[in-house]
């Protein structure tokens, strides 16, 4: 294992020589790429241009879409007020004031709805939860075309999914429209060379990957080497005293855990996507 080209990549990326790759399997540039991703939140005080988010949008279009319904958008924001206002709103992310763009990505049902109500067609389905997850998993498909193609660029980012922690006040600050919800933004920007941030690892492949059917007991004993294994990585980050099973617990104890999102049904209806 250790002299095949996938090493490296799969020692970052589970930190266990289990179930690599062999060297019947090519290393492509693609691969590659997809296994070096980490999150991004330290930038350099440096532009990101306009072909470039122009570039990253028409990669995130090149994704799959259901359908061909094509219903999200992204906006890409540069002003520092919105981002200040944005980066308070979903609990002071100050990474967002500090990358270039914010790129907030939406389900959109706006434009959807615009062009069927142009031919006479009513729109009754636009209520049912079904569109509203093909406009989010869209969008999410969407989103990692965008982070692969920014870090293709030499670029970074993170995620966020702190976005639904208000998702109205988001909506505000955009000014989106009825049908239209704020479902993740990705802060974009010139990694900082200084950053220590490293790949974090996943969860070893016999967790999560079934064969034919779901196997109830495969991810157990996994699990427990993974706890130990995402604790070292923090250690090493000189944040000590990781759990990745207290941040479960965390999440799904109770509904604090959720971060406001308990009320994202409402917001939705409030949208005017009651998701039935």
């Amino acid at each position: 294992m250790t002299d095949t080209p996938w090493a490296a990549l799969w020692h970052d990326r589970y930190r266990t020589p289990a179930d690599a790759p062999t060297e019947d399997v090519p290393l492509t540039a693609v691969i590659e790429q997809q296994y070096r991703h980490r999150s991004v939140r330290r930038f350099l005080d440096a532009d990101v241009s306009d072909a470039e988010i122009r570039a990253i949008v028409g990669a995130a279009q090149s994704a799959s879409v259901s359908s061909n319904l094509q219903v999200w958008s992204v906006i890409a924001v540069r002003d520092p007020d919105r981002r200040h206002r944005i980066a308070t709103a979903i609990g002071n992310r100050g990474f967002i004031e500090a990358a270039s763009v914010l790129l907030v990505f939406v389900a959109d049902f706006a434009r959807a709805t615009h062009v069927v109500r142009a031919t006479g067609e009513p729109t009754e389905a636009i209520d049912y939860l079904e569109n509203t997850l093909v406009g989010f998993v869209d969008a999410g498909i969407a989103g990692q075309n965008a982070i692969l193609a920014a870090e293709s660029l030499g670029l970074g980012g993170v995620f966020l999914g702190s976005i639904r922690n208000a998702p109205l006040a988001v909506a505000d600050v955009l000014g989106l429209p009825e049908y239209v919800f704020p479902v993740f933004g990705i802060a974009i920007g010139h990694p900082d060379p200084e950053d220590t941030a490293g790949i974090k690892p996943r969860l070893p492949q016999s967790a999560v990957l079934h064969w034919d059917a779901y196997d109830v007991d495969a991810w157990e004993t996994s699990a427990d080497a993974y706890e130990e294994r995402i604790a070292e990585y923090y250690d090493e980050q000189e944040q000590h005293g990781y759990s990745w099973k207290a941040t479960l617990a965390n999440r799904l104890r109770s509904v604090e855990g959720l971060h406001g999102r308990d009320a994202i049904r409402a917001q939705l209806a409030q949208q005017g996507l009651p998701s039935n």
